[in-house]
């Protein structure tokens, strides 16, 4: 097998070799990133969340906060510190001697900007507004939010997910422009600034003047950074492995074999998972159609699903079976460990037909698939989009599992834009997903599970939707949505009595905890994030959303190979 690797790897970077690699930038001072950017650079708008070049956040524009999710904690950024001063109003300190690149000064007129203009333009941010009352400039540096209803799970999540922008460059934008604007020559406060970008790649050149050398005494290593598109995960294994990406975020088949094959190539843990736990993927059930609406029906699917062979043989070991919570390792003290063992779920075949039997399910014709209680035919389909090799490989393992215990379910591979509009329509029967990423909190996962209302799709961008319909666990999410930061036991009890419902009903069924897909070569670089006791634990991703998520930490730690 690794042979075979080798030989396909040989062959695809002899191919690609003059893909965009001219030595325009110094090697030893550039860092060559890829895995993020599937089309080419178009938009440097930190709004046009669906298409904005890598780096645009978190390179360039900057968070309120630093979250670090390896150890539970958020660190001040262009916030100095943040704190409830009473029980409805959340007071910012923001920092002094911040400039945006432009040269002009960093104050809270641009904190009160960025939060006012979620009230005008739908953002990221705007549904803040749902329970936030006003936003106060109290000085020239400092802010103070007062909410109707604090919702302090959520705004937890806002204050390192939205990008704070200037009021002078942004307050002449119209709403459109806010929204879907390119947001050309990009003013933010980042350790980047825009360099360069054309069809094949994205260029930031470090910003001499970034606050934070200073502030923080932090001094990112790279002189430029440039993201590359790739679309292949097969020409991305070949430019790994001789050193043309110092790091990587695709997911490599083979990628087992290429670390212990001599490469100086290195990922977060050295053996299996080999990768950090980035978001856990469901078999999702669409409960509106039968028999997916019968929980006895959704149990036996569980238990007909062989996971450790999507693991071990599908994934090579690089991802692990996820606990049938589905919550993250990261989140593993909310897990409520004796209701996982009373109420949870394995692999074990002969359950799944008694289950089936119990409930009605017989073989009525003898074609070795069972029929509905009612004598209904079942012919079931499991999708995900094609091309995801990896996922097309699970489902199969799912569709074969579940034929074996008598249910008639085959796997299907639309492109990926049917995907999408039957999981917003609601017309599939099963699929997978993994929308809902690690985060500051748990709340985002049930938040997720139970988004509520669910009749409406234009309410459906966001989460269940297999419309799970349960009021309780509706106004469970929304609970411990209202449990303050930091009240882990509080967090635990209504965590638990969430659990219990997803686990007795089974809205979805967790099966695996997808890595957050991370190579890195030493070819150029070293000192990469590592589990090694002694070394730095920061998240080496490029992906949107994890910059802010120690990310631009991970560029400060790196240290030149010699």
């Amino acid at each position: 097998m690794f042979k075979k690797i080798t030989l396909l790897v040989l062959i695809i970077v002899f191919l690609f070799s003059g893909m965009a690699f001219a030595q325009v930038y110094e090697r030893s001072e550039t860092l060559y990133t890829s895995g993020t950017q599937w089309g080419p650079p178009s938009s440097w708008n930190p709004y046009n969340t669906g298409g904005y070049a890598m780096g645009t956040f978190g390179l360039c524009y900057e968070s309120l906060f630093l979250y670090d999710p390896l150890t539970n904690e958020y660190i001040p950024w262009l916030a100095e510190s943040g704190e409830w001063i009473s029980s409805k109003v959340y007071e910012l300190k923001v920092r002094k001697d911040v400039k945006w690149n432009d040269g002009v000064a960093f104050t809270a007129t641009d904190v009160k900007f960025t939060f006012d203009l979620a009230k005008t333009a739908a953002i990221g941010l705007s549904p803040i507004w749902n329970f936030l009352g006003s936003v106060d400039k109290v000085d020239d540096y400092t802010v103070q939010l007062k909410f109707v209803d604090p919702l302090y799970q959520e705004l937890g999540w806002y204050i390192y997910n939205n990008p704070i922008i200037p009021e002078h460059i942004w307050a002449s934008k119209s709403a459109k422009d806010v929204t879907s604007g390119i947001g050309e020559n990009p003013v933010g406060t980042g350790a980047y600034l825009f360099e360069a970008s054309d069809q094949s790649k994205m260029v930031w050149k470090k910003n001499p003047n970034w606050w934070a050398n200073s502030a923080l005494g932090l001094d990112p290593k790279p002189k430029y950074i440039i993201d590359l598109v790739n679309s292949s995960n097969n020409v991305a294994l070949g430019q790994v492995i001789m050193g043309q990406y110092d790091l990587n975020n695709n997911f490599l088949p083979g990628i087992a074999s290429i670390v212990k094959g001599g490469y100086g190539i290195s990922t977060y843990f050295p053996d299996p998972p080999y990768m950090i736990a980035g978001n856990t993927a469901w078999l999702l059930l669409n409960l509106t159609k039968k028999p997916m609406d019968d929980v006895a029906f959704r149990r036996a699917v569980a238990h007909a699903i062989d996971v450790d062979q999507i693991v071990n043989v599908v994934y090579g070991s690089i991802v692990s079976k996820a606990d049938p919570s589905g919550l993250l390792p990261i989140w593993d003290q909310y897990i409520d460990k004796a209701l996982v063992q009373e109420l949870g779920f394995s692999y074990d075949p002969e359950k799944a037909k008694a289950i089936l039997a119990g409930a009605g399910y017989k073989d009525v014709n003898g074609d070795g698939f069972v029929e509905a209680p009612d004598g209904s035919k079942i012919a079931l389909s499991v999708v995900v989009p094609f091309g995801w090799s990896d996922w097309m490989e699970s489902i199969k393992v799912v569709s074969r599992g579940c034929q074996a215990v008598g249910i008639n379910l085959a796997p299907e591979y639309p492109d990926y834009p049917q995907y999408l509009d039957s999981k917003l329509n609601a017309t599939f029967d099963m699929m997978i997903c993994n929308d809902q990423q690690m985060s500051s909190t748990p709340w985002t996962y049930y938040d997720w599970i139970f988004q509520n209302p669910i009749a409406d799709i234009a309410t459906m961008q966001n989460g269940n939707y297999g419309r799970y319909e349960n009021k309780e666990a509706f106004a469970l999410a929304d609970e411990l949505d209202k449990v303050k930061v930091g009240d882990i036991e509080g967090m635990k009890a209504v965590i638990s009595k969430l659990e219990k419902i997803e686990l007795t009903d089974l809205p979805l069924i967790p099966l695996w905890y997808n890595g957050m897909w991370s190579q890195t070569s030493n070819a150029v670089w070293t000192n990469w994030p590592s589990s090694a006791e002694g070394s730095n634990h920061y998240l080496a991703a490029t992906w949107r959303g994890y910059w802010n998520m120690t990310g631009i930490l991970m560029l400060c730690d790196l240290e030149p190979a010699k």
